[in-house]
């Protein structure tokens, strides 16, 4: 772990970035910047010390931010309105390409970036009910926008002008009334994972790198059984009535495990993963913060922060060989802490 490693927590209801510096099993808050209600989603280009983040008030805007890793403190360089509020954003092609998801608007877009802002209007517009994820490979050759509300994950390639086009087949099915919400790609790019918000499964899907094209396989639940949770629907309370409340997923212990997490529980599913990167059982259920919306995985694929949506704090855990999710800090960001992303 190197004393450089940042990480960074959107506070949705507060309108706030909070910066901490990651330790070998701690967490050091250095500072936290005013940016505006809705900050749910950012994207950080490591490489240039900038943070593209997406903000709800006073209009949906993405706002980009200048980091100082010193400090921790953030400061804007260039705010460009959108149409919609956005779910998640996504880097690609070294920071020169920024590609959004609006989960209300229903569109998947992509921006061109140049000296820190985006220049010009979108090279293109994807649209589905509820679009909610936008992930790359990391040869930004290919996008992937997951879609809530139509249950499916569409599949674009990416041209040199940053226009889409959609493969062939042009989407992939996710289970009906499944609600997909979010993607990732594996280490070596031969699968990704998706968690559903509805039915609360972790799905892999195979992937060939040089098509780009998924392909639906084996999936696990990444529920509490002991927890009475029910499937969910679009439009439910789950809270108030007690449903599968499925959020975030990502790949720890360099592909050796699989985490995802569910909100109304407030768990952590630690998953296991075989050579070939097939979905193994669930070998821990770990209790972590209320409604944790999003978390990440360090670049040590070891330590996992979540951010709890209800609790407005974010918790350090360190995962062993063996899968076990070990708390090791915590730390108060603000209120609704939902998105996590290291720097």
């Amino acid at each position: 772990m190197t004393e450089t490693t940042l990480v960074l927590v959107g506070n949705a209801k507060a309108g706030t970035v909070s910066v901490l510096k990651l330790g070998e099993g701690s967490l050091e808050p250095l500072s936290t910047s005013t940016i505006g209600a809705g900050t749910g989603t950012f994207a950080v280009d490591a490489a240039h010390s900038l943070v593209y983040c997406a903000t709800k008030q006073p209009e949906p805007a993405i706002v980009t931010l200048r980091l100082d890793r010193s400090s921790g403190v953030l400061t804007e360089v260039a705010r460009r309105a959108v149409a919609d509020p956005l779910a998640y954003l996504t880097l690609t092609r070294g920071g020169d390409l920024l590609l959004g998801a609006s989960y209300h608007g229903g569109w998947g877009v992509a921006w061109p970036v140049a000296d820190g802002g985006l220049v010009g209007e979108e090279t293109s517009r994807v649209e589905h009910a509820n679009l909610h994820c936008v992930v790359t490979d990391s040869a930004s050759r290919y996008a992937y926008f997951v879609s809530l509300g139509d249950d499916l994950i569409s599949q674009t390639a990416i041209g040199e002008d940053g226009v889409l086009t959609p493969l062939d087949p042009p989407t992939v099915a996710a289970p009906e009334g499944s609600g997909p919400r979010h993607l990732v790609l594996a280490a070596d790019e031969h699968a990704a994972y998706l968690v559903t918000e509805f039915s609360g499964e972790a799905i892999r899907l195979e992937r060939d790198p040089a098509t780009g094209q998924l392909n639906r396989a084996e999936s696990v639940s990444i529920v509490d059984p002991e927890a009475g949770l029910t499937h969910s629907r679009f439009g439910a309370d789950p809270m108030a009535e007690h449903l599968i409340w499925g959020a975030d997923v990502h790949v720890a212990r360099f592909g050796s495990y699989l985490l995802a997490t569910e909100r109304t529980a407030s768990t952590v599913a630690v998953v296991s993963l075989d050579a070939d990167g097939l979905l193994g059982g669930v070998v821990g259920l770990v209790p972590t913060e209320a409604q944790p919306r999003g978390f990440a995985v360090a670049p040590d694929s070891r330590h996992v922060v979540v951010a709890g949506e209800g609790s407005g704090s974010v918790a350090l855990y360190e995962l062993s060989d063996e899968g076990e999710l070990v708390k090791r800090d915590r730390h108060e960001t603000g209120a609704g802490a939902n998105w996590v992303r290291f720097a």
